[in-house]
């Protein structure tokens, strides 16, 4: 059975009501557990919709949306599918509650009634996770971008979810900090077989996914490794989207018939092999 099944999913704003959008459009999807996926898409495609959907922040108008089997729809289910599937978003200034580190960590256990020594447990588990432990009682507003982030997936594996999904984490962050969560979440997913939904306009974090969704206008439209959607540069153009650097350069090269390179060049260091050869 899949960890996360969606059939058919729609969903409407305002359904019903004068100036209704269709935000998601007959969505069929199925995710194993421990896959990275990375998920593309222009603003307004409905990758933020489709990630809510993940932890019911949102219901489906149409459709279903199970997560290990739980339909979100049923409120029975809603507090074991946010254990389940915990949320990072843009903005980690928004997520981070407490004046402390660890207390910050802490809090998600602290509400489910976790008793004191498992809390102790995990908090120092998931600040070890993410290289976060030196900074335990540090005051957050004195991090960095990066180290904020990674507080905040600490706080989601503190309540040990299986699935990250994140919005956009790296999009407000300079490139130390791009590189900072994305060599996190990469360790979380090698190491800890963590299932991770990664929202991002930045093609070179998608290429480090094993599976890449592309959305348009509220449909899946491409859904499939990264060499495969990347050597599409003209389509993925038409779309509004880049490549990686790497699979355009490679693919200027080689229309202009001036060096037979290998389609599937995405990383630079590929692209630097088979230049040199």
């Amino acid at each position: 059975m899949a960890f996360i099944e969606l059939e058919n999913l729609s969903h409407i704003h305002h359904a019903g009501e004068e100036g209704e959008t269709v935000a998601l459009s007959h969505i069929n999807l199925s995710l194993s557990a421990g896959e990275f996926v990375a998920v593309l898409g222009t603003n307004g495609s409905g990758k933020s919709t489709l990630a809510k959907h993940l932890n019911a922040i949102l219901l489906p108008t149409e459709g279903i949306c199970r997560i290990d089997g739980m339909d979100t729809r049923d409120a029975a289910h809603l507090w074991d599918i946010r254990q389940e599937v915990s949320m990072v978003f843009q903005n980690p200034d928004n997520q981070i509650i407490a004046a402390v580190v660890e207390e910050d960590v802490a809090f998600g256990p602290e509400n489910l009634g976790i008793p004191s020594i498992e809390i102790h447990r995990r908090v120092e588990a998931s600040l070890r996770a993410v290289e976060m432990t030196a900074f335990r009682n540090f005051a957050p507003h004195l991090l960095s971008g990066g180290q904020k982030q990674r507080v905040a997936i600490a706080g989601a594996l503190a309540m040990r979810t299986r699935c990250l999904v994140l919005d956009e984490p790296t999009a407000m962050l300079d490139p130390a900090g791009r590189k900072e969560v994305l060599t996190t979440v990469r360790e979380l997913h090698r190491h800890a077989g963590i299932t991770i939904v990664y929202i991002t306009h930045f093609m070179e974090e998608a290429a480090a996914a094993d599976r890449v969704l592309v959305m348009e206008k509220g449909r899946l439209v491409e859904d499939g490794p990264p060499r495969k959607i990347f050597q599409q540069v003209e389509q993925m153009k038409k779309r509004g989207l880049d490549v990686p650097l790497a699979a355009e350069i490679a693919w200027r090269l080689r229309r202009q018939g001036m060096i037979p390179l290998p389609e599937d060049i995405i990383t630079d260091e590929e692209l630097v092999t088979a230049l040199c050869q």
